[in-house]
């Protein structure tokens, strides 16, 4: 195999956690060019990868079938002549692609309706007995049905000093004194985050043991009304959550002293370039979407209603995220910054 089409899931933090099948599919296949076709907002992790050589963001509405424009934007890429394609999304519609593409070798998980669309299928199994992610995804390099190391590649990526530099100075961030980043947000919903004012605590904690720290928010514009709640209480912390790119909170993550973040994205991010991480867990499982890195702590309370997997708490109390205490968290985040002295 000469030449290989991912099709790259929808958000940040499952596109790092595939990382790993991309780099077994070098070592299976040392010759082999991957490509990735990614969602906008998710392309810039993708363009950090060592193992991705181009990365093209789709221009297809997400959620959309769209019938027409994917048969338009799959005839774009006829002409590479791939081997094969690796379909990570369990949709039908991220199915069609490289079959209107006319690759022949078409890899995936059964999924929504694409028998036809795939012809090597691994075996979707349940939510409830599904490997952590990771692994999930690895498999996809192997036959269906095949034994995976049991050693697997961690997601790592990569930052670069002087984006670092640029960017810290665009934000009039002193790049002489340590940061400290939080990552209030998660896309998919309140149960999974922390909430404000125990981060502004938090916040309050950090500015009196280290008073000459800086504290940002990072995250999209959906999360800057939780950030501006934090700030409301914590008037030092500087909330930046959309007035970056996905590249340019890459950047500041890659040169933070330590990151406190829910399970979101950003968290993966923060993993995948070994910073100090404390991540915080609430509805949903770090036995199954770990922050995978040596320098992660996580702080989950797994009470016997958790993990629920819901938007919001379905019981009303939301005890496993308020009764995570700010000076739970600090105890780790605080050895972390002293380590980085």
């Amino acid at each position: 195999m000469r030449r290989a089409l991912v099709i790259a899931p929808n958000w940040i933090g499952d596109a790092l956690m595939a990382q790993p099948l991309f780099t077994l599919l070098k070592r299976l296949n040392p010759r082999i060019t991957i490509d990735a076709i990614a969602p906008g907002w998710v392309a810039p992790v993708l363009e950090r990868m060592p193992e991705i050589n181009d990365v093209y963001a789709s221009t297809l509405a997400h959620g959309k079938l769209q019938l027409w424009n994917r048969w338009q934007f799959a005839s774009d890429f006829r002409e590479h002549r791939y081997d094969a394609a690796y379909v990570l999304p369990n949709s039908l519609k991220s199915a069609l692609i490289p079959w209107l593409a006319g690759i022949n070798l078409r890899i995936g998980y059964t999924g929504e309706s694409r028998y036809g669309l795939l012809n090597v299928r691994h075996a979707n199994p349940r939510k409830d007995e599904r490997p952590p992610m990771v692994r999930h995804y690895a498999a996809l390099a192997y036959k269906p049905g095949a034994t995976l190391p049991d050693e697997l590649p961690m997601p790592r990526i990569d930052s670069d000093l002087n984006e670092a530099v640029r960017v810290s100075n665009r934000f009039t961030l002193d790049t002489r004194v340590p940061l400290v980043v939080f990552c209030p947000g998660a896309e998919f919903g309140p149960a999974k985050r922390w909430p404000p004012e125990q981060f502004a605590a938090l916040a309050q904690l950090v500015r009196h043991a280290f008073p000459y720290a800086q504290i940002v928010a990072l995250g999209s514009s959906k999360d800057s009304s939780v950030a501006a709640a934090i700030a409301e209480h914590a008037p030092f912390v500087r909330n930046l959550c959309g007035q970056t790119s996905l590249s340019d909170a890459c950047a500041l993550i890659g040169r933070a002293s330590a990151v406190v973040s829910n399970d979101s994205g950003l968290m993966h991010v923060a993993a995948a370039l070994r910073r100090p991480l404390v991540a915080l867990y609430g509805s949903s499982d770090p036995r199954h979407t770990p922050p995978l890195s040596e320098s992660a702590k996580v702080q989950w309370l797994h009470l016997e209603c958790s993990p629920c997997f819901q938007r919001e708490c379905p019981l009303g109390h939301f005890k496993c995220m308020r009764d995570l205490s700010p000076e739970q968290v600090f105890e780790q985040l605080r050895e972390m910054l002293l380590a980085r002295r």
